[in-house]
């Protein structure tokens, strides 16, 4: 009898070992590509919203990213998201439904792994203790029962080499980010008090000031701290001034201890993007990969159904010789070469596939929605963007903006939506983006996908197949495709089969290449002048001939222009996030699908 339990019992185990593992591979291989390029918003399952439901309106999110290498791979911790996403490759990111975590879902979750475990801390009250696991892929999350008599907002963790647990928090336009002590020995309970380490000065730093291209007067916030130690520097990085802004960034103050003091860097802010299809590149969180290189993740905003409607964006980022922290945005939301492959330097990544889609004209067999799209609209006047007007023609899908879309009034698999070039290119990849108008869903079901055909042709006649997800089982909310093949065309179409909202709605369909004719020529009278509000510059510059837009560099080195802004058909720009005491240069470029002119002379200001 006690062989035959023994016996049962070591079946058991083999059995429970091998679930396990079974599990751990099918997160790995459930989204799986070989693409060598990715395009922002990386293209994750992200999960829909449910604070709003009692009002009917759902909306997907994901922000406040921290990401975390552990053993064989990389863990994205997201708000908000009911569990959390593993990587091998910070390219293809599977969804991880933990055995246990936080019920409501964790509310811009700190992150760290050790060699051992991985620590976090989301709960979404504030109110915490730590939890830990050494096997995220199972998410057996375990707590270490001694709750952190401080409210925690927006945490993140940081363990030092000496093995020292540090907890910076922070999200306030009244208070300053944070800092205390744990003791790893003792249940992580405080050692100490938390110490103020850093306030915002947006009378100082232009780009601290709050909302849509730091206009507004209201009080910025400062929040999403994160700790990253190179060199024996302590870099203590936090976004402003709000999510829901265009110019929603990130800065870093530097230490030679994890709680300071900490000064202001002359170079901020370090992670900007205030222009470009997506906007913002805030509240991230930095990582270095297998190779070496830095990546810096962050929030992006859409604020369409809701102000705090965000996406999630990944940057190549480093430091200089000196230990200046750089993240390089630069042509964000257009393909970038992944982690794995070999570029000239880490600090660009950029692949010089151009939008090949740009305002070309569409066509449709669907008919034209005329839905009235349902929001949650903002109380408070001045903390959300303007609400754009209810348009839903198929020309938004290639206006180059997120926030405009196009909505069919059928939901079927007749419908197609083709867009003309103009003329023969060579087409790598596209990118379709949907939009949640009057989603139904909620939470995160496990019966959402997108399934299409993406076709090409010569002549709008003979069309031949190049990508078919017609029978897709993922949940691809921003389907970036990458084609296996040579593709010549100057039509591209989207077949509809199948998506789970109710509505067939599209923001953005972008087409990625080389259009095979001319650059535009280098932009002339590039003129820069700093104005009586030092916080803020005027640049100008003759329009280019073919320029389909320009991007503008800037820094407070000549060979330091870390900073960028893009933008479509204008030939100027007031730059309005200087620091008032720092010295800047400039320069600018055009671009068009053909590719990147010559750069401008670099412009200096006192």
């Amino acid at each position: 009898m006690k062989n035959t339990i023994a016996i049962i019992l070591i079946l058991l185990t083999f059995l429970n070992c091998k679930t396990k593992k079974i599990l751990e591979r099918e997160v790995i291989e459930k989204r799986h590509n070989n693409f060598t390029t990715y395009c922002n918003p990386i293209d994750i399952d992200y999960s829909y919203m449910s604070h709003y439901a009692y009002h009917g309106v759902s909306y997907r999110s994901g922000a406040d990213p921290s990401v975390v290498r552990y053993k064989e791979g990389y863990y994205m911790f997201v708000t908000r998201s009911h569990g959390y996403w593993f990587s091998k490759d910070l390219s293809n990111w599977n969804f991880i439904t933990p055995q246990s975590w936080y019920f409501n879902g964790s509310n811009a979750p700190g992150a760290w792994a050790t060699d051992n475990e991985i620590l976090v801390l989301g709960d979404p009250s504030g109110i915490n203790a730590l939890i830990k696991t050494d096997n995220p892929k199972l998410g057996n999350w375990k707590t270490t029962y001694s709750v952190i008599p401080y409210t925690l907002h927006d945490p993140a963790i940081f363990v030092d080499d000496d093995s020292r647990v540090y907890v910076y928090e922070g999200s306030s336009n009244v208070y300053p980010i944070k800092g205390l002590e744990l003791d790893p020995n003792n249940n992580y309970v405080p050692i100490g008090k938390p110490v103020d380490l850093i306030s915002l000065h947006p009378e100082e730093h232009g780009w601290e000031r709050f909302g849509e291209n730091h206009t507004s007067d209201v009080k910025p916030f400062i929040e999403g701290p994160w700790m990253t130690k190179h060199n024996g520097t302590y870099y203590l990085q936090y976004a402003a001034p709000g999510t829901q802004w265009n110019v929603y960034a990130d800065g870093v103050y530097v230490g030679d201890s994890p709680l300071g003091p900490f000064t202001y860097a002359s170079y901020n802010p370090i992670s900007y993007k205030p222009g470009g299809f997506l906007n913002g590149a805030g509240h991230g969180s930095t990582v270095k990969d297998f190779n070496g290189n830095y990546w810096h993740f962050a929030t992006m905003p859409i604020s369409v159904n809701y102000k705090f409607e965000r996406r999630i964006g990944m940057y190549p980022a480093g430091f200089e010789e000196d230990g200046q922290m750089y993240v390089n945005t630069a042509y964000g939301d257009y393909p970038h070469y992944v982690s794995n492959i070999k570029t000239e330097t880490p600090k660009n990544r950029f692949s010089g596939w151009m939008l090949l889609s740009y305002n070309k004209p569409v066509e449709t067999n669907a008919p034209l929605s005329k839905i009235h799209a349902k929001t949650i609209e903002e109380t408070e006047k001045g903390y959300a963007p303007e609400k754009l007007a209810e348009e839903y023609d198929v020309s938004k899908i290639t206006d180059e903006n997120i926030r405009s879309f196009w909505v069919s009034d059928n939901n079927n698999d007749s419908i197609y939506v083709a867009v003309d070039l103009g003329r023969e290119m060579e087409i790598k990849a596209v990118q379709i983006n949907f939009q949640d108008v009057n989603s139904e869903v909620l939470g995160r079901p496990d019966n959402l996908k997108h399934q299409f055909i993406i076709e090409t042709s010569l002549d709008n006649k003979n069309w031949e197949v190049a990508a078919d997800y017609s029978k897709n089982e993922k949940d691809q909310p921003h389907a970036y495709i990458e084609f296996n093949k040579e593709v010549m065309a100057r039509y591209v179409r989207y077949n509809h089969v199948f998506c789970s909202n109710k509505y067939l709605a599209i923001s953005e369909f972008r087409v990625f290449g080389y259009g095979l004719q001319s650059k535009p020529s280098q932009p002339q009278n590039f003129t820069a002048l700093r104005q009586i509000d030092r916080r803020n510059a005027s640049l100008n510059w003759d329009n280019v001939k073919d320029a389909q837009g320009y991007v503008l560099y800037w820094g407070i080195k000549p060979d330091r222009l870390n900073n960028s802004v893009l933008m479509y058909g204008q030939n100027s720009y007031e730059l309005r996030a200087l620091n008032i005491n720092q010295q800047y240069y400039y320069q600018i470029e055009a671009f068009n699908e053909n590719g990147v002119s010559v750069k401008s002379a670099i412009l200096e200001t006192d």
